[in-house]
């Protein structure tokens, strides 16, 4: 990559050196004078949120050089007036003063409404001697955004005061520079994107690959001519005629809590928690697979009283709230536990249905997709309850051979696949990692891109 031919000192750390010609100066110079975005915010309150009216833009509204269209806030204008609030243009830059990570930045957009912001969002209103992209680009920087992570680390959750980000400097080239910059960027990075996106758009396709071989393996078996029997479910069709359809309470094992939904919130509250003890076991455990992760914990005197609610290696735990259906089977040799209260602890009779199998169907097979979000009694969350999975049909070859077999089936044909996905994640994270440098690197002047990058 070309490099400029001669550098200056900033005379700022995070900066280094810069370009002759290029200056540095605080982020609050880049702004329009008469607003006061870095002494003062909007602080609106919850009684005060509306329906509808002029739309409240917020913390997780702002992403790393991005708009993150999320939530759906408002307020009247008899309230905007009140407070004095200031309003929010498209193509203003809005500034994160909060995790994660702290001093983020985006270009406001145009949503066709009136826009402000949250008091812990600046609106910087950028004075026309300077290319509102190229702010947000050096606002994007690696380097930037390190910096800033490192002053503002402590306490609870990473914020800066709008006093201390409006006095942070940024580098300054020329208005005709910035603007070149922000060009070559803007060209590069959508290059980027769109490699991304075609990746992820290839992963997608992957994994739906993946599910229809599980789903035709879990509900149609491996004999391609195998005799079948019309399965009585209409969105099932035609099982293999050996097969049976039974329904989760009658795979369990004959014990007292073997299907057991985890406690009730008034059970295990947040003060229950600590950072030792026997683990509370949630939903991210499941998602990921990784019962090592994870720092709630309770007493000894609470999993005692809790202790109908434990964790046991073969166990298959299932999410219950928000997403729903998604299982694993509980490895031995982990700290003993309990079960959060979105997570449902299932054991099946192993000389009916194996984990295996079980774990397969119900993560894969679309017929018990289709029967929890039939089921899921909730409005806004997705929730099922145990009473309700109690109910709900599994398929299956009565034989545990057979569900041996098509287990392995199913490794083998999938392990491919799972190793192809793996491969494109990587390749992924490479090239975000790139954009993530050809940013820095360019908008500090490392990289000399004037004549348009062509020879870098």
């Amino acid at each position: 990559m070309k490099r400029y031919q001669t550098y200056k000192d900033s005379g700022v750390e995070w900066i280094g050196g810069v370009p002759e010609g290029w200056g540095v100066a605080p982020i609050r110079s880049f702004a329009k004078s008469g607003y006061k975005a870095f002494t003062d915010g909007d602080w609106i309150e919850s009684p005060y949120i509306r329906e509808q009216g002029i739309r409240l833009i917020q913390t997780g509204n702002i992403g790393i050089g991005v708009y993150r269209e999320q939530g759906f806030r408002y307020i009247d204008e008899e309230s905007f007036l009140r407070f004095h609030c200031t309003e929010v243009e498209a193509g203003d830059i809005l500034i994160c003063r909060l995790a994660d990570p702290v001093g983020r930045a985006c270009l406001a957009p145009n949503l066709g409404v009136r826009m402000i912001t949250s008091v812990d969002v600046c609106i910087l209103k950028p004075h026309c001697e300077n290319d509102a992209r190229f702010i947000v680009y050096g606002l994007s920087s690696h380097h930037y955004l390190s910096w800033m992570s490192a002053i503002c680390r402590g306490g609870t959750r990473n914020r800066v005061s709008r006093s201390m980000l409006g006095s942070i400097c940024l580098q300054k080239p020329p208005l005709k520079e910035q603007t070149t910059i922000a060009a070559y960027l803007d060209r590069k990075t959508a290059q980027i994107d769109n490699l991304i996106s075609k990746k992820q758009k290839l992963i997608e396709l992957l994994k739906e690959e993946r599910s229809a071989i599980i789903n035709q393996a879990v509900t149609k078996g491996l004999n391609p001519d195998a005799p079948m029997k019309d399965s009585g479910i209409e969105r099932l069709g035609e099982i293999p005629a050996h097969w049976e359809i039974k329904k989760i309470k009658y795979l369990l094992k004959n014990k007292k809590g073997a299907l057991k939904t985890g406690p009730f919130g008034s059970q295990l509250k947040n003060s229950d928690l600590s950072s030792k003890g026997f683990k509370v076991y949630n939903q991210r455990s499941v998602l990921d697979k990784d019962f090592d992760s994870g720092d709630s914990f309770i007493s000894n005197e609470k999993f005692l009283e809790l202790r109908d609610f434990e964790v046991f290696p073969g166990d298959l735990l299932l999410t219950s709230r928000g997403t729903i259906g998604k299982c694993a089977i509980f490895p031995s040799k982990k700290i003993r536990g309990i079960l959060h209260p979105c997570l449902i602890r299932i054991q099946f009779d192993h000389d009916l249905i194996i984990n295996d199998y079980a774990e397969l169907f119900i993560q894969n097979s679309r017929l018990f997709a289709e029967s929890i979000a039939f089921n899921s009694n909730a409005t806004t969350i997705a929730v099922i309850y145990g009473d309700t999975l109690r109910d709900v049909d599994l398929v299956f070859p009565p034989n545990i051979k057979e569900q041996n077999g098509i287990v392995m089936f199913i490794e083998k044909q999938t392990i491919k696949i799972d190793q192809t996905i793996s491969k494109i994640e990587k390749q992924i994270e490479l090239l975000k990692e790139f954009r993530t440098a050809l940013i820095s690197e360019v908008v500090t002047g490392k990289i000399d891109v004037r004549d348009g990058g062509s020879n870098g």
